[in-house]
């Protein structure tokens, strides 16, 4: 069952992304996510650099969309901004296509980032000089349980893990950089030294991973990404903690690995921006990045989002923007009865 939603005064979205044309019946692609390496040891930095011209230009990007999209009340605008000022918020996969958006969002509503990533030196670019009330980052290798040390997760509420690697052998294997690796063995890392505390998980993964041995998913399967994604999944829902899964279609938009600012600020909405979000493995198709960026951070505050699983799209026509509201209709629409 999926429901859509598509409201004619509900404006863009915080970003803009490129139009992308709507097909739901191709076989689809599996996520593509930056690799996460790490070398060592474990630090916090704060993130300094003399390109902090970047952060002031996606604060200002982010903010202004934000302004004109928001169609919530000044008592829900209030309550959000109350929320957000005890929040923090861990992303994992922070400089992936989807792990910008997310961290851009965060910044722009005042949530304090945490951000593990192999290489600190690739958020100040993107980023830009935040102090330490807005964004930290942490240095460390999910696939190397030693990396995870317990003072990265001191204060941490909510988690946002976007990992991930390519579906075939490509460049970004190497150093062991697998499926295997990746999306189980550091999926399950991560989750089991995540503190008690935590208040929800919310894990991005893909549509199609409950039927890896099924044609067209068997082809896309072939070096066993859907299985791993799959394994990583159950780890998540037999680990105790509060999650919420979001299966993902093939990427559009981006990807935003460019590590090049501009690129993303420049890109467009074009016509995908209504939602589509089912449950049960049945939904087929395409999804901007932008979409799933803002259901994980819709999700974390949405109560009764825990301990589900959804699978989402996006097609033409006007959708939610960052307007919690419509966000809670579209994932109440799906529960399955």
């Amino acid at each position: 069952m999926a429901s859509k939603f598509s409201p004619r005064s509900i404006t863009d979205f915080p970003i803009s992304i490129d139009k992308t044309p709507t097909t739901h019946q191709r076989i689809p692609h599996i996520l593509q996510y930056p690799s996460l390496i790490s070398h060592g040891f474990h630090y916090f930095m704060r993130i300094s650099s003399s390109k902090g011209a970047f952060s002031s230009v996606i604060s200002h990007a982010v903010k202004e969309e934000l302004v004109q999209s928001s169609l919530v009340s000044d008592e829900s605008q209030k309550s959000e901004t109350d929320q957000s000022s005890s929040k923090v918020v861990l992303v994992v996969g922070g400089t992936g296509g989807v792990g910008q958006l997310v961290v851009a969002s965060l910044i722009s509503r005042k949530i304090k980032a945490r951000l593990l990533l192999r290489d600190p030196s690739k958020a100040n670019p993107l980023f830009g000089e935040q102090d330490d009330n807005t964004l930290e980052v942490c240095k460390a290798d999910t696939r190397n349980p030693d990396d995870l040390d317990p003072t990265m997760f001191e204060g941490v509420a909510h988690v946002i893990c976007c990992t991930g690697t390519t579906a075939f052998p490509s460049k970004r294997w190497d150093g062991d950089n697998t499926p295997e690796r990746v999306d189980w063995e550091g999926v399950r890392n991560l989750v089991s030294a995540l503190p008690p505390a935590v208040k929800r998980l919310v894990l991005v993964s893909s549509v199609g991973v409950t039927k890896f041995n099924e044609l067209p998913w068997s082809i896309m399967n072939l070096f066993g990404v859907l299985k791993f994604k799959k394994m990583g999944e159950d780890f998540v829902r037999n680990s105790g903690i509060p999650f919420t899964i979001i299966r993902a279609g093939r990427l559009t938009d981006g990807p935003y690995t460019s590590y090049d600012l501009n690129t993303l600020l420049k890109a467009t909405a074009g016509q995908r921006r209504a939602v589509l979000i089912g449950q049960g493995d049945k939904l087929v198709g395409e999804v901007s990045r932008l979409v799933v960026a803002e259901a994980c951070l819709q999700a974390l505050d949405i109560e009764f989002t825990k301990g589900q699983t959804y699978e989402i799209n996006s097609v033409e026509g006007d959708g939610p923007g960052s307007n919690p509201d419509k966000w809670r209709e579209l994932f109440k629409a799906v529960e399955i009865q």
